[in-house]
């Protein structure tokens, strides 16, 4: 039976869920193999605490594990093609004209050294170094809400020259070592060729300080809010004293007072995140159409506490704009942290390259349900009038 004959019998979760299911099936060839995906996604939506393969398959009714194990190991099938999948399917929910792309990496602590690319590396998530594995991730957000849409494995070098754990763990002759920033590109540039609709690039100072991922983006004119360090090198031509060398620290030192304005950063648990703003033109070379800013946050209570942003914005984009688009970089924060309490994507048993990526990519499709339940919530509950916005006239 088809999902529109279905669909008048089942509850609206329900028939969601069916829809999205008949969605990725295409990915998966075999009807066992389908049947399965969607008993794996069952059990990510389930509330069984641990999404293990022993306890998915019990969520599953199955004696054994190895059908849910299969499908993360010997089955064949393509990661890469269901991230194409979930993808399309979380932009047709979330997709706006003032949507962002945001990058970042989440941490998975390990046991053992034999899962890909586990190594003593530090681990945002842990806030320390740890034997962990680190995935590069992008996520996209707009009004409607926001969920992840790409992911990378980290492969530490010494796992990249390593052809024995190569093997062992199955990575693909193509994988080489890449750093952080260069796998961001990579993500980013796949997401923009997509024609994912994106207002601005937003990222961290581990990617925004890295002059690659920034060079990317202003060759394809694509405004960004980047975060950079404290100490980055800036280096400008001036009429009065000719090159100078400084940081955005030190230039934020130099401000007056007249020249910080308060502006909200998005909403918080206790409401609109109000800080500090301040602005300095970049005078780079550029294209006439954009211009270069270092935007500098500050704590209205603790004035020391600042954070800084390398921007490339279209002329005449405002401060508070900028200010706008910087606080919506927590969003792929709280991706990480639904997708990790609630769907595992930190309980990834596999141990191979193709493991994790399918593992990550069934989460992320599960957690793209999520986000277009919510946004179809948002859609249906601004459609509805209020008590003194009553419904508009339609034309006959």
């Amino acid at each position: 039976m088809s999902v529109a004959e279905w669909s008048g019998t089942l509850v609206p979760w329900d028939r969601a869920l069916l829809e999205m299911k008949e969605r990725v099936s295409s990915v998966f060839g075999r009807a066992e193999l389908r049947r399965t995906a969607a008993a794996f996604v069952d059990g990510l939506l389930s509330n069984v605490e641990r999404k293990t393969g022993w306890l998915l398959a019990e969520q599953a009714g199955l004696d054994r594990p190895s059908r849910i194990q299969a499908l993360l190991g010997r089955s064949l099938w393509d990661a890469d093609a269901l991230r194409d999948v979930v993808r399309d399917y979380v932009i047709e929910a979330l997709g706006d004209r003032g949507g962002v792309l945001v990058v970042d990496e989440t941490g998975f602590v390990k046991k053992g050294r034999h899962s890909v690319g586990v190594a003593r590396q530090y681990s945002g998530t842990a806030g320390r170094i740890e034997n962990c594995q680190v995935g590069v991730f992008v996520a996209y957000a707009s009004r409607y809400g926001q969920a992840l849409i790409d992911r990378r494995l980290y492969l530490p070098k010494a796992w990249a020259e390593d052809g024995n754990r190569r093997a062992k763990a199955q990575v693909p002759e193509a994988v080489t070592f890449a750093t952080k920033p260069q796998i961001a590109c990579e993500l980013i540039t796949a997401a923009l060729d997509a024609g994912v609709p994106c207002a601005w690039v937003l990222a961290d100072a581990a990617y925004g300080s890295d002059y690659r991922v920034r060079q990317m983006l202003e060759s394809r004119g694509q405004p960004y809010v980047l975060a950079v360090r404290s100490n980055q090198s800036l280096r400008f031509l001036t009429e009065e004293w000719g090159l100078v060398h400084t940081n955005p620290a030190a230039m934020a030192d130099e401000l007056d007072p007249s020249q910080w304005a308060a502006h909200p950063a998005g909403e918080g648990t206790k409401g609109l995140r109000l800080y500090d703003w301040a602005w300095l033109p970049l005078s780079w070379a550029h294209a006439p159409e954009f211009e270069r800013w270092v935007l500098i946050r500050r704590n209205r209570q603790a004035p020391n506490q600042r954070a800084y942003y390398f921007a490339f914005a279209p002329k005449g984009t405002s401060l508070a704009e900028l200010a706008g688009a910087a606080g919506l970089r927590w969003t792929i924060e709280e991706c990480f942290q639904r997708a990790k309490d609630d769907l595992g994507l930190d309980h990834c048993e596999a141990r191979s390259w193709h493991g994790w990526h399918r593992h990550m990519t069934l989460c992320m499709a599960a957690a793209g349900f999520l986000a277009k339940l919510a946004a179809d919530l948002r859609r249906s509950t601004w459609s509805k009038p209020n008590e003194t916005s009553p419904a508009p006239a339609i034309a006959a």
